[in-house]
């Protein structure tokens, strides 16, 4: 995978379950498999932009981060995971009255 962190980042959540995150040296190893360490000021990078954008949360060991500090695993925005039920219209048949 080329390109740039955000996109990089957004891909590979794409591609995990909802409920799964993804460690930023994934992001890095995906831009750069043989200097991943080099990228990974652009990850920190994309990653905060993301995070103030609302379009991802950040969590270590499943406690949630406000911001980007030591250690850090990087999910979908919360309101991204939940999907709202459908709505489901009752038959006006069945409906006591």
């Amino acid at each position: 995978m080329t390109g740039d962190a955000r996109t990089a980042t957004l891909a590979l959540l794409a591609k995990r379950r909802a409920d799964q995150t993804i460690c930023p040296s994934e992001v890095a190893r995906a831009l750069a498999p043989a200097n991943w360490r080099a990228a990974m000021p652009r990850v920190h990078f994309a990653v905060d932009a993301l995070l103030s954008e609302g379009a991802i949360t950040l969590c270590w060991k499943g406690r949630p981060l406000p911001a980007r500090a030591g250690p850090y695993r990087i999910a979908r925005c919360p309101a991204c995971q939940i999907a709202a039920p459908p709505i489901i219209a009752e038959p006006t048949s069945l409906r006591s009255e």
